[in-house]
Protein backbone atom coordinates (compact mmCIF):
# COMPACT_ATOMS: atom_id res chain seq x y z
CA UNK A 1 0.00 0.00 0.00
CA UNK A 2 1.46 3.23 -1.37
CA UNK A 3 2.58 5.37 1.45
CA UNK A 4 1.81 2.74 4.49
CA UNK A 5 4.62 1.32 6.44
CA UNK A 6 3.49 -2.24 7.73
CA UNK A 7 5.43 -1.49 10.96
CA UNK A 8 3.21 1.17 12.42
CA UNK A 9 -0.02 0.84 10.49
CA UNK A 10 -1.87 -1.74 10.89
CA UNK A 11 -3.68 -3.18 7.90
CA UNK A 12 -4.07 -6.86 6.35
CA UNK A 13 -4.10 -7.36 2.83
CA UNK A 14 -5.49 -10.67 3.13
CA UNK A 15 -8.16 -10.46 5.10
CA UNK A 16 -9.22 -7.13 4.54
CA UNK A 17 -8.82 -5.32 8.06
CA UNK A 18 -7.29 -2.69 9.32
CA UNK A 19 -7.38 0.19 12.08
CA UNK A 20 -9.99 2.71 11.96
CA UNK A 21 -6.99 5.45 12.00
CA UNK A 22 -6.52 4.25 8.10
CA UNK A 23 -10.11 5.45 7.58
CA UNK A 24 -9.60 7.50 3.71
CA UNK A 25 -6.50 5.57 2.95
CA UNK A 26 -7.81 2.60 2.63
CA UNK A 27 -10.48 1.69 0.04
CA UNK A 28 -13.94 0.60 1.93
CA UNK A 29 -13.17 -3.57 1.05
CA UNK A 30 -11.70 -2.95 4.10
CA UNK A 31 -13.13 -3.45 7.38
CA UNK A 32 -11.78 -1.32 10.04
CA UNK A 33 -11.63 -1.66 13.51
CA UNK A 34 -10.37 0.27 16.59
CA UNK A 35 -7.40 -0.82 18.62
CA UNK A 36 -8.23 -1.59 22.25
CA UNK A 37 -5.57 -1.02 25.47
CA UNK A 38 -3.69 -3.41 26.80
CA UNK A 39 -0.70 -3.65 28.99
CA UNK A 40 2.47 -5.74 29.27
CA UNK A 41 2.23 -8.14 31.89
CA UNK A 42 4.71 -9.27 34.71
CA UNK A 43 7.42 -10.41 32.20
CA UNK A 44 9.07 -9.03 29.13
CA UNK A 45 6.97 -9.65 25.81
CA UNK A 46 8.39 -10.78 22.48
CA UNK A 47 6.42 -9.22 19.28
CA UNK A 48 6.74 -11.57 16.71
CA UNK A 49 6.42 -11.12 12.96
CA UNK A 50 3.65 -13.52 12.55
CA UNK A 51 1.46 -15.41 14.66
CA UNK A 52 4.13 -18.22 15.30
CA UNK A 53 6.69 -18.55 18.24
CA UNK A 54 9.16 -19.71 15.34
CA UNK A 55 8.87 -16.67 13.40
CA UNK A 56 11.43 -13.36 14.43
CA UNK A 57 11.08 -11.44 17.39
CA UNK A 58 10.69 -8.01 15.66
CA UNK A 59 10.51 -5.82 19.42
CA UNK A 60 9.74 -6.58 22.72
CA UNK A 61 7.21 -4.65 24.90
CA UNK A 62 9.07 -4.43 28.85
CA UNK A 63 6.93 -4.84 31.78
CA UNK A 64 3.60 -2.95 32.20
CA UNK A 65 4.45 -1.43 28.77
CA UNK A 66 1.28 -0.07 27.13
CA UNK A 67 0.32 -1.85 24.19
CA UNK A 68 -3.05 -1.46 21.73
CA UNK A 69 -4.70 -4.74 20.76
CA UNK A 70 -5.95 -4.45 17.12
CA UNK A 71 -7.10 -8.29 16.86
CA UNK A 72 -7.67 -10.93 19.44
CA UNK A 73 -7.29 -14.39 17.52
CA UNK A 74 -9.23 -17.61 18.01
CA UNK A 75 -5.71 -19.12 18.05
CA UNK A 76 -5.08 -17.38 21.34
CA UNK A 77 -2.83 -14.77 19.69
CA UNK A 78 -3.11 -10.93 19.71
CA UNK A 79 -2.48 -8.63 16.65
CA UNK A 80 -0.61 -5.41 18.86
CA UNK A 81 1.53 -1.88 18.97
CA UNK A 82 3.82 -0.74 21.38
CA UNK A 83 1.77 2.36 22.02
CA UNK A 84 5.03 4.31 22.70
CA UNK A 85 6.14 3.64 19.46
CA UNK A 86 3.25 2.45 17.71
CA UNK A 87 5.05 -0.51 16.31
CA UNK A 88 3.17 -3.86 15.47
CA UNK A 89 3.69 -7.50 16.17
CA UNK A 90 2.15 -10.78 17.35
CA UNK A 91 2.11 -12.20 20.41
CA UNK A 92 0.03 -14.54 23.00
CA UNK A 93 -2.79 -13.21 24.48
CA UNK A 94 -2.54 -14.81 27.53
CA UNK A 95 0.06 -12.45 28.19
CA UNK A 96 -1.95 -8.94 28.04
CA UNK A 97 -3.74 -7.60 30.96
CA UNK A 98 -6.44 -5.70 30.65
CA UNK A 99 -5.95 -2.28 33.42
CA UNK A 100 -2.87 -0.39 33.63
CA UNK A 101 -0.80 -1.44 36.22
CA UNK A 102 -1.42 1.01 39.52
CA UNK A 103 1.00 2.34 41.82
CA UNK A 104 3.98 1.59 39.13
CA UNK A 105 7.04 2.70 39.64
CA UNK A 106 9.75 2.69 36.53
CA UNK A 107 12.67 -0.01 37.32
CA UNK A 108 16.24 2.32 36.97
CA UNK A 109 18.60 -0.64 37.38
CA UNK A 110 19.69 -2.10 34.31
CA UNK A 111 18.89 -5.61 35.61
CA UNK A 112 17.16 -6.97 38.66
CA UNK A 113 14.91 -9.85 40.00
CA UNK A 114 11.80 -9.76 42.30
CA UNK A 115 11.70 -12.22 45.11
CA UNK A 116 9.72 -14.41 47.03
CA UNK A 117 10.31 -12.29 50.56
CA UNK A 118 12.56 -9.53 51.22
CA UNK A 119 15.97 -11.40 51.56
CA UNK A 120 18.33 -11.40 48.78
CA UNK A 121 18.18 -15.50 49.96
CA UNK A 122 14.42 -15.99 48.99
CA UNK A 123 13.37 -17.51 45.87
CA UNK A 124 13.93 -15.34 42.50
CA UNK A 125 10.47 -15.58 41.56
CA UNK A 126 10.53 -12.63 38.35
CA UNK A 127 13.38 -10.95 36.36
CA UNK A 128 13.58 -6.47 36.21
CA UNK A 129 15.03 -4.83 33.25
CA UNK A 130 15.47 -0.63 32.90
CA UNK A 131 12.18 0.62 32.09
CA UNK A 132 9.74 -1.83 33.52
CA UNK A 133 6.49 -0.41 35.26
CA UNK A 134 6.50 -3.02 38.59
CA UNK A 135 3.11 -2.07 40.62
CA UNK A 136 3.92 -1.34 44.24
CA UNK A 137 1.53 -2.44 46.62
CA UNK A 138 2.81 0.32 49.82
CA UNK A 139 4.85 -2.24 52.06
CA UNK A 140 8.03 -1.56 52.74
CA UNK A 141 10.67 -3.34 54.90
CA UNK A 142 14.03 -2.72 56.55
CA UNK A 143 16.20 -5.87 56.26
CA UNK A 144 20.09 -5.82 57.30
CA UNK A 145 20.05 -2.21 56.25
CA UNK A 146 18.13 -3.08 52.52
CA UNK A 147 14.98 -1.16 51.90
CA UNK A 148 12.66 -3.29 50.22
CA UNK A 149 9.53 -2.90 48.49
CA UNK A 150 6.29 -5.11 47.65
CA UNK A 151 4.99 -5.53 44.42
CA UNK A 152 2.38 -7.56 43.16
CA UNK A 153 4.84 -10.56 42.60
CA UNK A 154 7.37 -10.29 45.32
CA UNK A 155 10.01 -8.02 46.57
CA UNK A 156 12.10 -5.78 45.03
CA UNK A 157 15.15 -3.40 46.77
CA UNK A 158 14.35 -0.28 46.53
CA UNK A 159 17.72 0.86 44.75
CA UNK A 160 16.17 -1.10 41.64
CA UNK A 161 14.19 2.58 41.82
CA UNK A 162 16.64 5.22 42.14
CA UNK A 163 17.33 8.20 40.22
CA UNK A 164 19.44 7.98 37.42
CA UNK A 165 22.79 10.16 38.36
CA UNK A 166 22.36 12.29 35.24
CA UNK A 167 20.88 12.79 31.71
CA UNK A 168 23.80 11.49 29.86
CA UNK A 169 22.16 8.72 27.25
CA UNK A 170 25.78 7.90 26.14
CA UNK A 171 26.92 7.35 29.97
CA UNK A 172 23.75 4.85 30.14
CA UNK A 173 24.58 2.98 27.03
CA UNK A 174 28.30 2.30 28.54
CA UNK A 175 26.92 0.62 30.88
CA UNK A 176 25.33 -1.94 28.50
CA UNK A 177 28.74 -2.66 27.39
CA UNK A 178 28.84 -6.81 27.40
CA UNK A 179 25.37 -6.97 27.31
CA UNK A 180 24.08 -9.84 24.46
CA UNK A 181 22.85 -8.34 21.35
CA UNK A 182 19.34 -10.13 20.35
CA UNK A 183 17.77 -9.17 17.69
CA UNK A 184 14.55 -7.49 18.26
CA UNK A 185 15.53 -7.04 22.18
CA UNK A 186 14.82 -3.86 24.26
CA UNK A 187 16.35 -4.70 27.57
CA UNK A 188 19.59 -5.34 29.46
CA UNK A 189 18.81 -9.02 29.16
CA UNK A 190 19.20 -9.01 25.25
CA UNK A 191 19.27 -5.93 22.61
CA UNK A 192 19.89 -4.77 19.12
CA UNK A 193 21.29 -1.86 17.67
CA UNK A 194 17.94 0.20 17.68
CA UNK A 195 16.79 -1.12 20.84
CA UNK A 196 19.58 0.05 22.65
CA UNK A 197 19.53 3.41 21.30
CA UNK A 198 15.51 3.65 22.10
CA UNK A 199 15.92 2.39 25.62
CA UNK A 200 18.52 4.76 26.80
CA UNK A 201 17.04 7.78 25.46
CA UNK A 202 13.76 6.72 27.09
CA UNK A 203 15.06 6.70 30.23
CA UNK A 204 15.84 10.45 29.98
CA UNK A 205 11.97 10.85 28.48
CA UNK A 206 13.59 11.78 24.48
CA UNK A 207 11.51 9.40 22.51
CA UNK A 208 12.71 7.93 19.16
CA UNK A 209 11.59 5.53 17.15
CA UNK A 210 12.01 1.71 16.77
CA UNK A 211 14.17 1.32 13.85
CA UNK A 212 17.41 2.65 13.12
CA UNK A 213 16.10 3.90 9.52
CA UNK A 214 12.87 5.42 11.53
CA UNK A 215 15.24 7.10 14.14
CA UNK A 216 17.72 8.53 11.40
CA UNK A 217 14.31 9.99 9.80
CA UNK A 218 13.39 11.24 13.36
CA UNK A 219 16.76 12.89 13.96
CA UNK A 220 18.03 16.37 12.68
CA UNK A 221 20.93 16.01 10.52
CA UNK A 222 24.53 17.18 11.57
CA UNK A 223 27.54 17.21 9.70
CA UNK A 224 29.95 15.96 12.59
CA UNK A 225 29.45 14.29 16.09
CA UNK A 226 29.10 15.02 19.46
CA UNK A 227 28.92 12.96 22.61
CA UNK A 228 24.85 11.39 22.24
CA UNK A 229 24.76 12.01 18.81
CA UNK A 230 23.78 9.29 16.97
CA UNK A 231 25.34 7.33 14.15
CA UNK A 232 23.67 5.86 11.35
CA UNK A 233 24.89 3.20 8.65
CA UNK A 234 22.90 0.66 6.52
CA UNK A 235 20.49 -1.11 8.88
CA UNK A 236 22.33 0.14 12.17
CA UNK A 237 22.50 2.52 14.80
CA UNK A 238 25.04 3.27 17.13
CA UNK A 239 25.84 6.20 20.12
CA UNK A 240 28.60 8.41 19.76
CA UNK A 241 30.87 8.57 23.14
CA UNK A 242 32.37 11.84 20.72
CA UNK A 243 33.65 12.74 17.35
CA UNK A 244 35.20 9.22 16.45
CA UNK A 245 34.34 6.44 19.53
CA UNK A 246 30.90 4.74 19.36
CA UNK A 247 28.75 2.71 21.56
CA UNK A 248 26.56 0.25 19.86
CA UNK A 249 24.46 -3.60 20.38
CA UNK A 250 26.26 -5.41 17.08
CA UNK A 251 25.74 -9.09 15.54
CA UNK A 252 29.31 -9.29 15.21
CA UNK A 253 30.50 -9.15 18.74
CA UNK A 254 27.24 -10.50 19.44
CA UNK A 255 26.76 -8.26 22.25
CA UNK A 256 27.23 -4.41 22.99
CA UNK A 257 30.88 -2.99 22.71
CA UNK A 258 32.97 -0.04 22.03
CA UNK A 259 34.38 0.89 18.55
CA UNK A 260 36.51 3.87 17.04
CA UNK A 261 35.50 4.71 13.63
CA UNK A 262 38.33 4.22 11.12
CA UNK A 263 40.35 2.16 13.30
CA UNK A 264 40.76 -1.65 13.62
CA UNK A 265 38.93 -4.10 11.03
CA UNK A 266 35.42 -3.33 12.39
CA UNK A 267 36.00 0.47 12.54
CA UNK A 268 37.41 0.35 9.41
CA UNK A 269 34.62 -1.23 7.81
CA UNK A 270 32.02 0.88 10.09
CA UNK A 271 33.69 3.90 8.99
CA UNK A 272 33.60 3.14 5.17
CA UNK A 273 29.55 2.68 5.34
CA UNK A 274 28.58 5.60 7.63
CA UNK A 275 25.55 7.34 6.34
CA UNK A 276 25.65 10.26 8.90
CA UNK A 277 24.94 11.76 12.39
CA UNK A 278 21.80 12.37 14.00
CA UNK A 279 21.30 14.42 16.79
CA UNK A 280 17.92 14.56 19.15
CA UNK A 281 17.08 17.94 20.28
CA UNK A 282 14.09 19.05 22.28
Amino acid sequence: MSGLDPRIHAYDDTGRLAETALLGRLDHSFTFIDPAPAWTGAARLGLHARPDVASPQVTEALPGEALEVVVRRADGWAWLRTRADGYLGFARAEALRAQAPTGARTVTALRGHVYAQPSIKSAVVAELCLGAQVPLTGEVITEHGRRWQATEQGWVQAVCFAPLPDADPAALALRFVGTPYVWGGRSAWGLDCSGLAQLVFGAFRRALPRDADQQQAALGAVDFARRGDLAFFPGHVGIMLGEQQMVHANATWMGVSVETLGEGEYGRKLQGELLGFGRWEA
